[in-house]
């Protein structure tokens, strides 16, 4: 899913020197790590950027970490976000599950425990992605699809030659049939940026799926686009 490239990380903590220490430990095991030191900046993060895994503070300047929590939940981000906080009471804790976090860590804590548990939410979340896949051919309505020789046939009887990133994009929505698939996913695993370009890149992709294959392109019945979240196939 990485197309060989290193497990990302964004970590948002507003202490300086654990921050630094923290950033220095986490290269050193080979991730690549992107800094945020207040809640603003963190989501302004996530909002560009694809990440392996989030690490976050409870206690930032502005936007709490539960909040950006949420915020990451509610737009149907399934990235693992493991809590760090100073606080011990169970009922923290409970909360910051509670709103979709994958695990919490308080401090002051073990290095290793945390370079631990940081490996076994990527793993954990890499398993997750693999979806199964669903062999070279598709067929859905009248229209049959040929990942492998990147081509289709549609209702009509037309054969269609497809780009590689029409057929990549076309894999991916089908393999996650029913399910938003989100922009940053998308261009992670077709594109593969971290850093990604307009929303409109994939909109034009959509729009060329539904003339190739609904009977009416303006009332679609598989190529769905869910605002503000990212794509879906359905049948």
């Amino acid at each position: 899913m990485n197309n060989g490239k290193k497990i990302s990380i964004l970590l948002v903590e507003d202490e300086q020197h654990l921050h630094e220490a923290l950033k220095l430990n986490l290269e050193m095991e080979g991730y690549e790590v992107t800094s945020a030191f207040d809640g603003a900046q963190a989501l302004k993060s996530i909002g560009q950027e694809y990440f392996n895994l989030i690490i976050l503070d409870v206690m930032l300047p502005g936007i709490d970490g539960i909040s950006i929590t949420e915020s990451v939940r509610v737009k149907n981000n399934n990235v693992p976000i493991l809590i760090l906080s100073a606080r011990d009471s169970s009922a923290d804790r409970v909360l910051g599950l509670k709103k979709g976090a994958d695990d919490y860590l308080t401090k002051p804590f073990n290095l290793e425990e945390l370079l631990l548990r940081i490996q076994k939410l990527v793993e954990k979340n890499k398993k997750i992605e693999a979806k199964s896949s669903i062999g070279d051919k598709y067929s859905f309505g009248k229209n049959t699809l040929d990942f492998k020789a990147q081509e289709a046939i549609n209702l009509k009887g037309q054969r269609i030659r497809l780009s590689k990133k029409e057929t990549m994009l076309l894999k991916l929505l089908v393999e996650n049939k029913n399910e938003v698939v989100t922009r940053e996913k998308i261009l992670q695993a077709v594109w593969g940026y971290n850093v990604y370009p307009t929303t409109r890149t994939i909109d034009n992709f959509i729009l060329s799926f539904r003339k190739y294959f609904e009977e009416d392109s303006r009332s679609p019945k598989y190529f769905h686009s869910v605002r503000g979240v990212g794509y879906k196939y359905s049948e």
